[in-house]
């Protein structure tokens, strides 16, 4: 049985950073893409960014150039890497792995940003 563990969620000032990680119980990166979502109160799980197999990246359009999605092979980690953060990205952080009919997600991990 697989599992997530997700770490580096908190508390930071608007326009701070943070750093998420997400580790895997066993290396997963060679054929499952990884992707990183988030859900505020009310609203519904949309995606943040997103990594494949063979390395394509995906960012929404709202966190291009301020987010960075990444991964550690030998760590069995994947990371993301979140600057210039803004009031309205509160909400819980969510890594997950896919690959077919098998999909994995992590506790999720809480970020808020407020002064």
């Amino acid at each position: 049985q697989v599992q997530l563990v997700e770490s580096g969620g908190g508390v930071v000032q608007p326009g701070g950073s943070l750093r998420l990680s997400c580790a895997a119980t066993r290396n997963m990166f060679d054929i499952y893409s990884e992707a990183w979502y988030r859900q505020a109160p009310g609203r519904v799980r949309e995606l943040v960014a997103a990594i494949t197999p063979g390395d394509n990246i995906n960012y929404a359009d709202a966190v291009k150039g301020r987010f960075t999605i990444s991964r550690d092979i030998a760590k069995n980690t994947l990371y993301l890497q979140m600057s210039a953060l803004k009031p309205e990205e509160s909400a819980v952080y969510f890594c997950n792995f896919h690959y077919g009919q098998h999909d994995y997600w992590g506790q999720g991990t809480q970020v808020t940003v407020s002064s």
